[in-house]
């Protein structure tokens, strides 16, 4: 199967490392036109300009609803129109039991990891998909289907993404198609405290026997976001190895 998005263009937030970053660049790969986003303007240039393909990058928060409009108003200026949106962003501030989270880092939790997919989702539809359709891919986390002991208010917003994601599918057809993927362990800076000294033990509990690397959720987003995925709204695929078979 060739996956390939030419003649589209791809907006990936939370793309200057990671998953968003490997997003963008078998994206771009695909013959997609990519914006990139995060919040570091320095970071940003580097993903972009080590990405072979036609690239832009724009600096915003994740959870601001004003550098949301802003950003998709920038991409539609750069490539002309926007077809595609990844909502990648996502923050977990404090590892602990769910009771001992305090009020400012529940909010920003909150704030990127649920906000934002719905803010940025709302200027990707008011600025060009309620026009010419499209499709919103949010990255969720098996960790929305599960329950683990220091990051459960993470895990909270990703459960509600994936209802989030459920929700506006059924709003924004049958123009728009609206799935998540759920990522298991993926090897990222922002997972690093999860698997960075004994992951080869955690890898020997994955009943494929390795942890997942950036590039398996980017094949599996690119795809969805394709084509061959055009009878597909409403539902989550899980890439986490059969983690869940655990």
């Amino acid at each position: 199967m060739d996956v390939r998005l030419d003649g589209k263009v791809a907006l990936v937030t939370g793309a200057s490392k990671g998953i968003g970053l490997a997003i963008a660049t078998e994206m771009a790969a695909s013959g997609a036109q990519v914006m990139l986003s995060s919040r570091k303007p320095e970071a940003l240039a580097a993903a972009s300009d080590g990405i072979d393909g036609d690239t832009a990058w724009f600096a915003a928060n994740a959870g601001d609803a004003d550098a949301a409009a802003a950003c998709v108003a920038a991409t539609i200026e750069r490539f002309g129109r926007l077809d595609v949106l990844v909502n990648n962003a996502a923050t977990n501030p404090y590892a602990g039991p769910m009771l001992g989270i305090d009020r400012p880092r529940f909010d920003k939790t909150v704030e990127v990891n649920l906000h934002g997919p719905i803010a940025w989702s709302r200027e990707a539809w008011n600025q060009a998909f309620e026009a010419a359709g499209g499709t919103i891919l949010n990255v969720s986390s098996i960790g929305g289907l599960s329950i683990e002991p220091t990051i459960g208010v993470y895990n909270t917003t990703k459960a509600a993404l994936i209802h989030v994601t459920k929700q506006l599918a059924a709003e924004l057809a049958p123009s728009v198609r609206v799935n998540a993927v759920l990522p298991g362990l993926v090897k990222t800076d922002m997972a690093r405290a999860l698997w960075e000294r004994d992951e080869e033990r955690i890898a020997a509990h994955v009943p494929l026997h390795r942890l997942g690397e950036p590039e398996d959720i980017a094949r599996a987003a690119t795809f969805m976001c394709s084509d061959h995925a055009s009878w597909i709204t409403g539902t989550t695929l899980v890439v986490d190895g059969g983690m869940l078979l655990r």
